[in-house]
């Protein structure tokens, strides 16, 4: 389930638009008003350059890190001959950077995964071939030896070798909605975050990838309609639909298996791995070697986990790791091992906080590389030269910072102060480009060494800032509240005009998913700023089950989705009650997704108080979603029907307070329609009133054709009508 603020704002970072100062408008938050971003970076070989795609798609450019005069075209639409496309979707570069690997016409299959015509370029000839005369492949990969691509077409495998030009035929066996090859199912892709499994072996002599049999897969169909939005004709008169494999809680998943193809014997394995139909294949890859492909295993309740080393050519796995929980595992464990040589480092949580762990590929434990009471976010990679190890860490729950660890412990931050910096390092670790925001400092954008010298500034968003320390924009101000003896925070936001002799309705605002943020020390403006210039109060408080915090702060409400959510969502609503300029007899509350879960397990929990709420997308029941969400957190429905019947809004209706306002899409593949239906028709059989709106044939998101906008101003007149006076 992935639907944090990143979906809320529409493209993030996209563009800026100059605030005309004292005119402020709901669109100026949800729409334009955005920090300028940069344009996706690729490093290059040598360390000195990095590519960049020019911002209408239709060049690559090479530029120094030192210097960004020093550029060269590499790949320029306007000169390429026999090819009239002038605008890339994306691109890769071969691991020699001779060939670049394009694509464009994107076509979107689930909400991540997509279809494209794909194009290799020789960089030295300055010729442009496609793929394939009839296009439409999925995750292209370019080999290593820069001499093959592996491609996925109609759910099968293909290799095509770029010296000769001949495809070979890997599998045969792929059809829709029961056989894929490489590509993962939708659950995978949604739950574990992974979009491609095909991996080449180092020498390029053998390519790995994960089967996905989903023919036992329960089959999910949604109503589509002609619609407004990109509409149909089609659908003009009688409705069609979009089906697809979709695995609720308790049902079957997807079997999967580990194959290698050898390319020189044309020949197909099935790796030999000790798993059953239920376990899950997360992550595969290569450790630096032909003979070990590395696989990831989660059994189905995801508290054990496993890495093997399997010989492809012998099929033999050996086990080289593995860790038992008494809660869940974190998919980042099982997806962001990094391999090396003769290494390979692991985040793992079992001491408690989120660790890097350094082990060699037979399995022992060569050092735990970080410690401490905070957890790592994200793991750079390794300086081999000087023996350096780069990742991303919490500063308490609210900052991150950047930071190095050597081979004896000794710990160097390359950032200082308060606020949210992300790093994104060069080929050899000699420069990195560093991001930096707070809850006052838009984006920011520079490249550093590593020495901690800024090497110049790619954007740092002055005009944006400039217009933003204006008194009619409000701020972000930290609070903490107290709940079940534990200390959470949370942010509110007043009106710009704020009296404290007045009193102020107050709208909360959280998602309250297991492992997410809401509070952070990071730029974010949104409707939150909006709505406090219409004389609300926005406050949002992270409840247990969010990230930042220790493991156990996260797996307390493990089988219990939405008990200690709604007990701390209330308690902070309290808070904000007992504050002498909050009018506590109008606070609402709000959430989309997981969001919108929990504001009606909040609303429905004996001791809230809330007058009204809005909930978007949410669920309503756990029994409707998918496996491996749902079980992470809960098990299946057989294993725990009093956790699943506790936190279901759909079994606890009868106990609603306060005005409600429930929207979905129509054609939300994540979320599906049934949750919001059965819970509405549960309403409507005792008779409850409340109001609803629908989004034809719109996602989970909710967005395009200008959507956003009127929903958002739809759920501020909903609370204008219940919360002001």
């Amino acid at each position: 389930m992935k639907i944090l603020n990143k979906i809320l704002v529409g493209a993030v970072m996209a563009s800026a638009s100059v605030m005309s100062v004292g005119a402020l408008e709901l669109e100026d938050f949800v729409l334009s008003y955005r920090p300028y971003g940069i344009a996706a970076t690729q490093k290059a070989l040598n360390g000195e350059y990095y590519y960049q795609k020019s911002v209408d798609g239709s060049k690559i450019y090479k530029i120094a890190y030192k210097n960004e005069a020093d550029e060269t075209t590499v790949f320029d639409s306007e000169e390429l001959r026999g090819c009239k496309i002038t605008d890339w979707d994306g691109y890769e570069m071969s691991a020699d950077e001779s060939k670049i690997l394009l694509h464009t016409d994107t076509k979107m299959v689930y909400r991540y995964s997509f279809t494209a015509d794909y194009y290799v370029y020789d960089v030295k000839t300055q010729r442009i071939t496609k793929l394939t005369e009839e296009g439409g492949e999925e995750i292209a990969t370019l080999s290593p030896d820069n001499e093959k691509v592996a491609f996925v077409k109609n759910n099968n495998v293909y290799v095509k070798n770029l010296v000769d030009g001949t495809v070979t035929t890997v599998t045969t066996d792929g059809e829709k909605n029961k056989v894929i090859n490489g590509v993962p199912d939708w659950v995978y892709q949604e739950e574990f975050g992974i979009l491609n499994s095909l991996r080449w072996s180092p020498s390029s002599s053998t390519l790995a990838f994960i089967r996905f049999d989903e023919s036992e897969v329960p089959m999910y169909s949604m109503t589509m309609y002609e619609g407004d939005c990109h509409p149909n004709k089609d659908y003009a008169l009688y409705p069609g639909s979009y089906d697809y494999k979709y695995p609720v809680a308790g049902e079957k998943n997807s079997v999967v298996s580990v194959m290698a193809f050898d390319l020189a014997a044309k020949q197909l394995k099935k790796m030999n791995l000790p798993i059953t139909d239920e376990h899950y294949v997360p992550h595969i890859d290569y450790g630096a070697q032909d003979d070990r492909l590395m696989v990831s295993t989660l059994n189905r309740t995801q508290n054990d986990f496993h890495i093997y080393a399997v010989n492809t050519a012998t099929t033999a796995a050996t086990e080289v790791y593995a860790e038992q929980s008494s809660s869940w595992i974190d998919s980042e464990t099982a997806n962001n091992v990094k391999y090396y040589d003769s290494f390979f480092v692991i985040p793992s949580e079992k001491s408690g906080y989120m660790h890097l762990y350094q082990y060699t590929y037979d399995g022992s434990l060569m050092k735990q590389l970080t410690s401490g009471n905070d957890n790592v976010t994200d793991f750079y990679g390794y300086d081999k030269a000087h023996k350096l190890f780069y990742y991303q860490r919490t500063d308490g729950p609210l900052d991150r910072v950047v930071e190095s660890v050597d081979a004896t412990g000794k710990v160097t931050a390359l950032t200082k102060g308060k606020g949210t910096y992300s790093a994104k390092f060069n080929s050899n670790f000699k420069y990195y480009i560093r991001t930096f925001s707070s809850q006052r400092v838009p984006n920011q954008y520079a490249i550093y060494n590593v020495n901690g010298k800024k090497v110049r500034d790619l954007q740092l968003n002055s005009e944006f800032a400039e217009n933003y320390t204006a008194p009619e924009v409000p701020h972000r101000e930290f609070i903490t509240v107290e709940s079940d003896a534990s200390t959470l925070n949370g942010y509110i936001i007043k009106p710009v005009d704020f009296d404290p002799s007045k009193k102020y309705p107050v709208i909360m605002n959280q998602y309250s998913g297991p492992g997410s943020q809401q509070v952070l020390n990071k730029w974010s403006m949104d409707w939150q700023e909006y709505f406090a210039t219409q004389g609300f109060i926005v406050a949002c408080v992270d409840g247990r089950g969010t990230g930042g915090r220790e493991k156990a702060f996260q797996s307390v409400v493990y089988q219990k989705l939405g008990k200690y959510e709604s007990i701390d969502q209330i308690a902070a609503a309290k808070y904000m009650a007992s504050l002498p300029y909050v009018d506590a007899n109008h606070i609402g509350i709000w959430g989309w997704s997981y969001g919108g879960y929990e504001a009606l397990m909040a609303m429905s929990t004996p001791g809230s108080n809330y007058a009204a709420g809005v909930a978007i997308a949410p669920v309503t029941s756990w029994k409707f979603y998918d496996t491996i969400y749902a079980e992470r957190y809960m098990r299946t429905p057989q294993e725990n029907p009093d956790g699943y019947r506790d936190g279901a809004p759909l079994d606890n209706y009868d106990k609603l307070k306060g005005k409600l306002l429930i929207m979905w899409g129509s054609a939300d593949d994540n979320v599906h329609v049934i949750n919001s239906m059965q819970y509405i028709s549960k309403l409507h059989g005792q008779g409850t009133q409340f109001d609803m709106m629908v989004y034809p044939n719109m996602n989970h998101s909710i967005n395009g054709c200008g959507i956003r906008l009127p929903l958002y101003q739809r759920v501020l007149n909903f609370f204008k009508t219940h919360l002001q006076k």
